[in-house]
Formats: structure tokens, C-alpha cells, sequence
């Protein structure tokens, strides 16, 4: 087998503190000598979505043709190959974290880059309580400590909804149709890879690839009364070097939150991801240069 037929990343499964069998995908850095000095990264999804997010991403950062490292991109429970949860009530960014810290254990990671899209983000602010050793750095995309109501009760309508495809072509026609008007930068092969990071097929049908369950706590949300915020947990993920991205038509972080994230940080560096709701795709043309020459300083 020749390099170029390498596969482009090997599936790893390990054990949860409570015995459940999670995934990630490990990208090997396409010049694994002179990448082994570089931090690798860890990229994490949003609430319901999966490694698959994050494919064209790892590629174009483990195949950097000078400054390639190592990508490893995260199954939560519940979602993609991981096992489910039998305890919905599990479904949460605490013991999320903990699932991380563990697969960091077992490669033994100590010191990642970390890229939290939406419930990734959530997750960071935790690990930077919990571990702070691990991180040496963060892009949070579309998320922020403190997260606007409009944009969640958004997600836990779309999760509602549970639809169903015949053919990958029929899920990225309505895809686009449900969320393309905050989406215009994306053109029809970007609704397509998104329906191959969504959906699976199961007995010949499209499904989402996510336990139904996790929308039960969404659903539980009492939107009547403020959120809760996550500031003294940001403060600390803070004191470390920080890339924010947000969209420039997302409902979920607002542009207050993010003025008020980056305000008087030396460390924090903000970017709009223009024609991008939430949650951006970090792969993209006009997004993936600022993130990359962030990454490359590590």
C-alpha cells in the first residue's frame, strides 16, 4: 500500500468511565517526522452531529503541505458510532467532557488544540474547570458563554423533527431549503457533504444519525426564564490563545457576546464567517485560512 492509498484515518473506540463504546476518527499528519513536534487537534461537534463534521477539515489540516499534524474528531455518546446512552439523563456537557478527558487518557494527549463547534464549545468551557493542562489552545465556532434563547428553541425545533430521505441528493435539497436563507455562501456540493455528516441509512431510509433522545432535555427548557451562562468558566479558557468565529447571520451568538468575549482578551482574536448562520463550516474557502494560520502558530 503505497501513501497515497493510506486510508485517510484509522477508527478508534474506547470505554467512558460508566463502560459505554465511543468513537473518534484519528487523522495521521501527512508528514508524521517533522509533525511530531506539532500539538495535535481535537475537534468537537455539535449537539447532535459527529465526527463526520469535521472530515474536510482534518484533511486539509493533516495534509497542510507545511505545517501537517495529527486531527482527531469525536463521536459524543449517543451520536455517530458511539453507543447509546440507556440514560438519556447522560446526554450532558459535563459527562461529555469527562468522555473526552478519557479518550485524551488513553492517546495519551496532555497538551491539544481543541475546536468546539456549538455543544463543542460548551464542552471546553467544562474541560478548562475540569483539565486546563490539556489545553494550549481553542477555536470556539459560533458559541460562547453566554447563548441566545432564539437559537436554541431553533435547534430543538429542528431536532423535532426527526425527517426521513430516500437518496443523500433528496436530504441536501432539503437542507438547503430549511436553512438556506442564513446559508447563502454555500453552494449545492456543501448541502450535500452536510447530508452525508447527518445521515446514515438504515433499512434503506435516511435517518439522522443521533439518538432521538437527545432532544428530551431541549424540549424540557424552560424559555421563559434567562439561560444560564458559563462566564467564569470562559474566563479561564480565556487566559488561553483563542479564536472565535461566529456567523454573520447566526441567532445562537450574538454579536454583543462576542464583542463582550473579545474585549480588553489580548489572547482572544475574533472572525465573521460572512453567508454563515450557525454553525459555520470551518472548511470553508473564506473561513478556513484565518483558522488555519491560527492553528500553524502552535
Amino acid at each position: 500500500m503505497t501513501s497515497s492509498d493510506a486510508p485517510a484515518f484509522r477508527d478508534i473506540f474506547f470505554s467512558s468511565e460508566d463502560e459505554l463504546r465511543l468513537h473518534a476518527r484519528d487523522y495521521p499528519p501527512t508528514a508524521a517526522q517533522e509533525s511530531r513536534d506539532r500539538l495535535p487537534v481535537i475537534c468537537l461537534p455539535g449537539l447532535s452531529r459527529n465526527a463526520r463534521d469535521f472530515h474536510q477539515l482534518a484533511l486539509l489540516l493533516a495534509h497542510h503541505p507545511e505545517k501537517s499534524r495529527r486531527v482527531i474528531a469525536v463521536d459524543y455518546r449517543g451520536r455517530g458510532l458511539s453507543q447509546y446512552d440507556p440514560n438519556p439523563v447522560n446526554y450532558n456537557v459535563m459527562v461529555e467532557c469527562r468522555d473526552i478527558i478519557a479518550l485524551c487518557d488513553l492517546l495519551g494527549l496532555k497538551h491539544c488544540l481543541f475546536i468546539g463547534t456549538s455543544r463543542g464549545g460548551l464542552i471546553l468551557h467544562i474541560l478548562a474547570a475540569l483539565r486546563p493542562d490539556l489545553i494550549a489552545g481553542t477555536v470556539l465556532n459560533d458559541i460562547g458563554p453566554a447563548i441566545e434563547s432564539e437559537g436554541l428553541i431553533e435547534i430543538r425545533d429542528y431536532l423535532g423533527r426527526r425527517s426521513t430521505f430516500s437518496s443523500f441528493e433528496q436530504a441536501a435539497d432539503a437542507l438547503a431549503a430549511l436553512h438556506g436563507k442564513p446559508f447563502p455562501a454555500l453552494a449545492a456540493a456543501d448541502w450535500l457533504d452536510m447530508a452525508h455528516a447527518l445521515y446514515i441509512s438504515r433499512d434503506d431510509t435516511l435517518v439522522s444519525d443521533y439518538d432521538p433522545a437527545l432532544n428530551d432535555q431541549l424540549q424540557a427548557i424552560d424559555f421563559s426564564k434567562p439561560l444560564p451562562t458559563l462566564w467564569p468558566q470562559f474566563e479561564v479558557l480565556a487566559e488561553k490563545p483563542m479564536l472565535i468565529i461566529r456567523g454573520a447571520h447566526s441567532t445562537l451568538l450574538s454579536a454583543q457576546t462576542l464583542q463582550a468575549m473579545a474585549q480588553d482578551r489580548a489572547k482572544v482574536a475574533t472572525r465573521m464567517a460572512s453567508g454563515q448562520g450557525h454553525a459555520p463550516l470551518l472548511h470553508h474557502k473564506d473561513v478556513f485560512p484565518s483558522l488555519s494560520a491560527f492553528i500553524s502558530e502552535f
